[in-house]
């Protein structure tokens, strides 16, 4: 079995760990002692404490939005429609910035249905080989709530460009596919996953766990 090598922070890894864990400090007025990844890890959980699954969601959101400035977000949603060109272009772009947050990715081919409603193949899907953001985490309800659900809308409703996460909790890994739109949470699998066996405050017995919501 094909092992994942764990990810080694470089300078630029370390300087996004910086920024994203200022941000998430200062929308939630907190801190932490813990440098490096484990701090951003650290923050994630203090955003969890106290903060159902709907206010957790809209913590990230404050935090994405603000590394983004408006006017910005408003040309690209404005300007770019998610044509094939447009959602292939993301998908290199999100493998090579989110390394730092998600471990060694690589970019393939997903079907997507396009803007005339045809079904086609596009090289716009992202393959995380082994999410180190919930490995470190252990945590079905931090994946779903802090990553996938806040990441998802911020991509489809502030970039206008689609985006479908799709983790799998028994390999860690997961896929990122640009330009397909998100599942409604009633049908969305990883909105009704238990808890996992290491989690230390879940229970694995459980239909889902019990930071999930559905909305």
């Amino acid at each position: 079995m094909h092992t994942v090598q764990p990810h080694h922070d470089n300078w630029l890894d370390r300087l996004f760990i910086w920024l994203f864990s200022r941000k998430m400090a200062k929308a939630i007025d907190g801190s932490t002692s813990i440098g490096g990844y484990g701090g951003f890890v650290d923050l994630s959980k203090q955003i969890m404490q106290g903060r159902d699954a709907a206010e957790q969601q809209a913590a990230v959101a404050q935090v994405l939005q603000s590394l983004v400035p408006a006017p910005i977000l408003w040309v690209i949603r404005t300007v770019f429609s998610p044509t094939r060109l447009v959602c292939v272009l993301n998908a290199w772009f999100a493998a090579q910035m989110f390394e730092w947050l998600v471990g060694p990715c690589t970019v393939g081919e997903a079907d997507v249905v396009g803007l005339d409603g045809e079904l086609r193949s596009q090289p716009s899907a992202v393959q995380i080989k082994k999410c180190r953001y919930l490995e470190d985490s252990q945590c079905v309800g931090m994946c779903v709530n802090m990553c996938k659900l806040p990441t998802q809308s911020f991509f489809t409703e502030k970039f206008g460009i689609p985006l479908t996460m799709t983790p799998n909790f028994e390999d860690f890994s997961c896929q990122m596919v640009f330009g397909e739109m998100p599942p409604e949470p009633i049908k969305d699998e990883a909105l009704h996953e238990p808890c996992l066996q290491a989690c230390s405050s879940g229970n694995p017995k459980a239909s889902a766990c019990h930071k999930l919501a559905i909305s």
